[in-house]
């Protein structure tokens, strides 16, 4: 493996370039990321509007951010479980059973957060 030689901005500025390359990948393939991105913006709409304090604002947000952040998570173990090897293995099963409770605890977690503040 060739050792990275940028260093400073230039390192800031690549891995803001490899990361926008994720971020387009998940919006062109993965519809549950869509949808999640699409419950994002109207949550965030509804942060901006609703009559609650700065940090049950944050905290919202925060739980929003978090499905958002399992859901890349599971995705990114999906895709190096599928390019290790096709064949079904009873451990690459549970690894990706995890990732998908992993977004599910998020999603839970923001109902809760949500739910508690909102009513």
């Amino acid at each position: 493996m060739k050792p990275y030689s940028k260093t400073g901005l230039a390192r800031l500025w690549a891995a803001f370039l490899n990361s926008k390359k994720g971020f387009m990948w998940l919006i062109k393939h993965e519809a549950a990321f869509r949808q999640e991105m699409a419950l994002f913006a109207i949550g965030l709409s509804v942060i901006i509007y609703v009559d609650v304090s700065r940090i049950e604002k944050i905290l919202l947000f925060s739980s929003l951010t978090l499905i958002l952040l399992a859901e890349v998570m599971n995705t990114a173990i999906e895709v190096v479980i599928d390019r290790m090897d096709e064949a079904f293995h009873e451990l690459s099963g549970l690894a990706k059973d995890l990732g998908s409770l992993l977004v599910l605890m998020s999603i839970g977690l923001a109902i809760i957060i949500w739910s508690l503040i909102l009513i």
